[in-house]
């Protein structure tokens, strides 16, 4: 899918005004998160990239946000703060008519910057003090292709 938007900045310019200031927060949070991460549009949506390996991806709808990947592993380490959102499949969606839960999406994005690195074997340390080594992104040989 090519993309058609030329930024991050484009994209949320480009989303109903009363969504930008909360997707902008969103993308401070994740920026300052993953520091020296590659910020670009993959699938028409702001992605996150570490040593060239995709780590989250956020876009905006009309009531909500949505973060992605997250894994089943996230979901168990993250239980207690992340209960208040819906969470289907791989995507947490977040409603837009609430504050925006800032240490939330910061530890979403070390968890999938540590998940990226077990699978990538990249060097790229992240320091969660809260259980980080529950994460275990090992599955079997047929295990998804994402």
């Amino acid at each position: 899918m090519p993309n058609t938007l030329p930024s991050v900045a484009a994209y949320i310019a480009a989303q109903p005004q009363a969504s930008r200031a909360v997707l902008e927060r969103v993308r401070r949070i994740v920026l300052k998160a993953l520091p020296g991460c590659e910020e670009t549009i993959s699938y028409n949506i702001p992605t996150y990239k570490l040593n060239g390996r995709m780590v989250i991806y956020f876009a905006g709808w009309q009531e909500h946000y949505s973060l992605y990947p997250i894994s089943r592993q996230m979901v168990a380490v993250l239980r207690e703060d992340s209960g208040a959102y819906s969470i289907h499949g791989s995507t947490m969606r977040l409603p837009l008519s609430k504050p925006v839960p800032a240490t939330l999406i910061a530890r979403i994005a070390k968890l999938r910057a540590q998940e990226a690195n077990v699978r990538g074997q990249t060097p790229y340390k992240v320091s969660d003090p809260l259980q980080p080594r529950t994460i275990s992104t090992r599955r079997g040989s047929s295990g998804s292709s994402r």
